[in-house]
């Protein structure tokens, strides 16, 4: 099938031209039946390890794609490609000895050589273009660091400089549960002003204040984002939400900041341009996101009863750009062991309920959340609390336990949602989905025995019996 499809498809071509239009394009023809008679018979002559000339193909087919005749340079351009493409084939030649494919390729190179008049010494293009990267886009800048520290190892084996940035992720909601760039979970009180994160790109600081008397467990109200002024792509941006105030925009009123850097397609189908700092908002009032394309930092901020919870990612270079007076940072180190509630990853849950209605030194809230909250106070019992969590937590990780913690702790069902949504926002961040999930220690589920050891249990048995 492979050489009757290339004959085909060739004859196909030459049937639809006039004898004069293939003596025209016979160059053309040539290089088609390099491209179209490659991938009909790559599973004989060309899929062979030591014929490479489809190799040399696509890499003249990527090096021209993008070529226009109107385009200054256009001549030039083309004929460093086709210098490439031979040298190529030349170089592959001795093993592709009575390769159709590799014939027609070179006679179609000699010939457009000859059309365009490019002469056979000169310079060529490389097989792999250099790109200029997006100095405000830190996935461009990155990739375009890695290629050439790549490249660089070829000449210094020693080099260590080649691999790819990594991310990390951070996650604080509910009374609140805090998740680690380790992915260390806990739970803490750290009342007042915490600073989640503070480095030399970034500052992220929480406030939290009591749930509830009786209890040491606190609940976030305050969020307070500062983006750091990068030289070319932004100046410094503060984005600041409390309690039945998440606003769409920075304090100076902005919603963007820096100059467009690439195109993007938004939902409805329309086509914008993407600065290096915005915000978008996905519910009013209740979910706003951050995007800070030149430092590569997601942010999610999300309202849901009175109290907010926060998901952030960004590049592990990036959060280890610190000093020493940046050490205290809940995200990097967790909260202090005075501050801790749960007992080294064991979350000990309440058994009395909540004393409803009782809060000391509670703030004002609008009416909306008033009557929100009025609504979804309840008294739980364990059995209770776990059945509501399981509406909306399938997985009994260490999420459903912190779900059945804060119903316990506040009789607040707001917080099963706070529950279900930190999980998802974790989900649409978290870098490495092997450690989506984490357990506690007493509930990580337990590995069933095996078939062998069944049978040896049931053995002994009957001896004792």
């Amino acid at each position: 099938m492979g050489r009757a499809g290339c004959c085909c498809c060739c004859r196909g071509a030459e049937r639809l031209a006039s004898p004069a239009a293939v003596r025209r394009f016979r160059p053309v023809l040539l290089l088609l039946i390099a491209v179209c008679c490659g991938a009909h018979i790559g599973q004989s002559q060309v899929a062979t390890p030591q014929c490479r000339i489809q190799k040399c193909t696509t890499d003249f087919v990527s090096l021209t794609s993008h070529l226009t005749p109107a385009v200054d340079g256009f001549h030039a351009e083309f004929c460093r490609a086709l210098r490439a493409y031979s040298a190529c084939t030349q170089r592959t030649a001795k093993s592709c000895r009575g390769n159709l494919v590799f014939h027609s390729a070179v006679l179609g190179i000699s010939d457009l050589m000859s059309q365009r008049n490019c002469s056979r010494d000169g310079p060529m293009s490389s097989s792999h273009p250099v790109i200029q990267p997006e100095p405000c886009n830190y996935h461009s800048r990155t990739q375009h660091a890695h290629t050439h520290a790549h490249a660089h190892t070829h000449t210094h084996a020693h080099s260590h400089s080649n691999s790819r940035p990594g991310y990390l992720f951070c996650g604080l909601f509910g009374d609140p549960h805090l998740r680690t760039f380790k992915d260390s979970f806990q739970t803490c009180k750290v009342e007042g002003a915490w600073p989640l994160i503070d480095n030399d790109y970034l500052s992220v600081q929480v406030t939290n204040v009591p749930v509830v008397p009786g209890s040491s467990a606190t609940a976030t109200n305050k969020v307070t984002i500062i983006f750091k002024p990068y030289e070319g792509c932004t100046d410094q941006r503060v984005y600041q939400a409390v309690t039945d105030d998440l606003p769409a925009a920075f304090d100076d009123g902005t919603i963007s900041s820096g100059d467009p850097i690439h195109a993007s397609a938004a939902a409805d189908g329309s086509v914008g341009k993407v600065r290096a700092l915005w915000i978008s908002e996905r519910s009013p009032g209740r979910h706003v996101e951050l995007h800070a394309g030149y430092i590569g930092v997601t942010v999610i901020v999300r309202q849901l009863g009175r109290y907010l919870t926060l998901a952030v990612r960004i590049p592990e270079e990036l959060a280890q750009a610190y000093d020493a007076t940046q050490d205290l940072q809940l995200c990097l180190n967790g909260c202090p062991s005075a501050e801790r509630i749960d007992q080294g990853g064991h979350l000990p849950l309440p058994f009395q309920p909540p004393a409803l209605g009782l809060q000391t030194r509670r703030p004002s809230f609008s009416s909306q959340t008033q009557a929100s909250l009025h609504n979804a106070l309840q008294a739980f019992g364990v059995e209770g609390a776990k059945e509501r969590c399981r509406e909306q937590l399938e997985v009994q990780d260490i999420y459903f336990y912190s779900c059945v913690f804060d119903l316990l702790t506040t009789g607040d069902t707001n917080f099963t949602v706070a529950a279900y949504s930190a999980q998802k926002d974790m989900e649409s961040l978290h870098p490495h989905r092997d450690r989506w999930r984490i357990y506690p220690r007493s509930a990580a589920p337990s590995p069933s025995p095996s078939p062998l050891l069944a049978l040896l249990l049931c053995a002994l048995s009957t001896a004792l019996m």
